[in-house]
């Protein structure tokens, strides 16, 4: 079993890496394999609704880490994502890289890379913003049958650096609890498909305020 944890900010190793860094160690103890990805600096473009996915099977854009990031979504069983905050948001580079992933792997698969596999969300601040964030963030698992991990609290930690990250002592137990739940949630998966048991689906009906 393995989960990919996406760092979404522009900072390899900054608060949101830290944050990143306490679920991995503990997804590890508990023999999930694990992988950090990073969607480095490069600037991302946002989705253009040009529908070229539907023809090509991936994002028409393959000059950034989305395309690549998908290809590997195909092979986790979990996935975490995280984001520090901006203006009480998440970055824009972390809503154009999940914009694109999701919808073109929606039009081109029907979100074969990511649906009923549990996931999660992370935030960092240094103050301010991270509830708002983390319901920004959540709506991508919502809308993609994807069963939402929690923790004891909302997943988030508080600092300006990540020495002070690490004195968030309340966030580093809700990062390692957010692990534990996640591992747990992982074998409880596994144990059910070697019963047999595997998710039914509902014909998905679209009904358009305006015909």
């Amino acid at each position: 079993m393995k989960v990919i944890l996406v760092n979404g900010s522009p900072h390899k190793d900054g608060c949101t890496y830290t944050a990143l860094c306490e679920v991995q160690k503990t997804l590890n103890e508990a023999g999930i394999e694990t992988e950090i990805f990073w969607i480095k600096t490069k600037p991302i473009i946002g989705c253009t609704a040009c529908l070229k996915c539907r023809e090509k099977g991936q994002c028409t854009f393959d000059n950034d880490v989305v395309n690549e990031f998908v290809k590997k979504a195909y092979d986790a069983d979990g996935f975490i994502f995280g984001s520090p905050v901006y203006y009480a948001g998440a970055t824009g580079a972390i809503t154009s890289f999940l914009d694109r992933a999701f919808y073109s792997n929606a039009q081109s698969t029907g979100l074969e890379a990511f649906k009923h596999k549990p996931a999660s969300v992370i935030c960092s601040a240094r103050r301010g913003g991270t509830t708002a964030t983390y319901e920004q963030l959540i709506k991508y698992l919502g809308i993609s049958q994807m069963p939402i991990i929690s923790s004891f609290y909302w997943n988030m930690v508080h600092g300006n650096t990540p020495e002070e990250v690490r004195q968030d002592l309340e966030g580093l137990a809700t990062m390692r609890q957010l692990g534990r739940n996640m591992a747990f949630f992982l074998k409880c998966i596994e144990a059910g498909k070697n019963e047999g048991l595997a998710p039914e689906e509902e014909q998905k009906i679209a009904t358009n305020f305006i015909r």
